[in-house]
């Protein structure tokens, strides 16, 4: 404890189990549920020492039936609970899409209003673990596409600790994507709610020469290059989205404005992924500040190897990134550029 700050350091899984504890410690609708949450812990430990602390009725162990278990939460939101669904990674959301998609995202609409589906539904998402395609993929860009929810993607300890309780009194279903990656992360977290709202993007780097636009997983690894491109003399402005549905236009806008250049960092594949929608939206917004074309960084389109070598040359790292962000700064071609690479159910925390 950081007497002085009123700050804590803790990890990021540290920093959820806090943020789901005090939820349900204020409010008795609160209750958490999914695979493995309950005598397990859950399987990256975030629910750890929640069942002795809350029970079995509000610690729910769930069947595997994604389908089942998420409609099960859909149903208790509309009946005036505040549930928190878990899905062991989002891989294994597809399995819950029909519930997520064309009831929990569409109920408020069909109902004229009358209904409304407070659910928080939590999912793993990112590769650079090894834990193979049917666990590492980043899908958060398909449910950004889907009106209906929120989609968020908490990148620092303080968002991991302070996104939920705003998600759990929104009137409308929230989705949190916690990247495996950060899980281990360590950071210095107020404990007082700072109060950011959920739809707004932060500059997590200050600079001058080109904005570089990021969300979850992938913010680290920016900010490391950034890092080294300041050793060239090229100072890059690092944006955290936090938020992907809705997008924050104002933050990034302002940003391109200033920097006149910009690069777009996604974990997702890049063909029809949400780095895809942010360039065009600056290209609609803001094609006369641009100073070069807008450049993307994505994952490699393919299923996400388990060799360590591989996966890492399929992921957006530092190199990558560095070598966009110059490509940009000379105002170069694009095609092909961002496409190189650079030379059971319970899963192991």
């Amino acid at each position: 404890m950081n007497a002085a700050s009123g700050s804590v350091v803790m990890t990021a899984r540290e920093a959820m189990r806090t943020a789901m504890s005090d939820a349900m410690r204020d409010d008795p609708r609160v209750f958490l549920m999914g695979e493995d949450v309950g005598e397990y812990g859950g399987c990256f430990a975030v629910s750890a020492g929640m069942l002795a602390e809350f029970g079995p009725e509000r610690v729910r162990d769930t069947p595997l039936s994604e389908s089942g278990f998420v409609g099960a939460g859909i149903g208790a939101a509309m009946a005036g609970m505040r549930p928190i669904v878990e899905i062991m990674t989002v891989n294994f959301s597809l399995l819950a899409l029909d519930q997520i998609v064309n009831n929990a995202a569409t109920l408020r609409h069909m109902s004229g209003g009358q209904l409304g589906v407070p659910i928080v539904i939590r999912m793993t998402t990112g590769g650079g673990r090894q834990l193979a395609a049917q666990h590492s993929h980043s899908l958060d860009g398909w449910y950004a596409h889907i009106p209906g929810i929120k989609v968020l993607a908490p990148a620092t300890v303080e968002d991991f600790r302070w996104m939920l309780k705003p998600a759990l009194a929104d009137p409308d279903p929230v989705i949190i994507f916690e990247h495996g990656g950060l899980y281990a992360a360590t950071g210095d977290v107020p404990t007082v709610d700072p109060g950011l709202p959920l739809d707004r993007a932060v500059v997590r780097r200050a600079g001058r020469d080109l904005a570089m636009i990021t969300f979850g997983g992938t913010l680290p690894t920016c900010l490391a290059a950034a890092d080294e491109l300041a050793t060239d003399g090229i100072d890059a402005e690092v944006i955290d989205l936090r938020s992907l549905r809705p997008l924050d236009d104002a933050t990034i806008l302002e940003s391109v404005a200033r920097t006149h250049r910009a690069v777009v960092v996604d974990e997702g594949w890049r063909s029809g992924g949400i780095s895809g929608e942010i360039a065009a939206r600056i290209m609609e917004q803001a094609f006369y500040e641009l100073d070069a074309p807008v450049g993307r960084v994505c994952t490699l389109e393919v299923p996400l190897p388990y060799p360590r070598h591989l996966e890492l040359a399929a992921l957006p790292s530092v190199e990558r990134i560095v070598g966009a962000a110059r490509t940009t700064m000379e105002g170069g071609e694009f095609v092909g550029a961002t496409a190189s690479a650079a030379p059971g159910r319970t899963v192991p925390r």
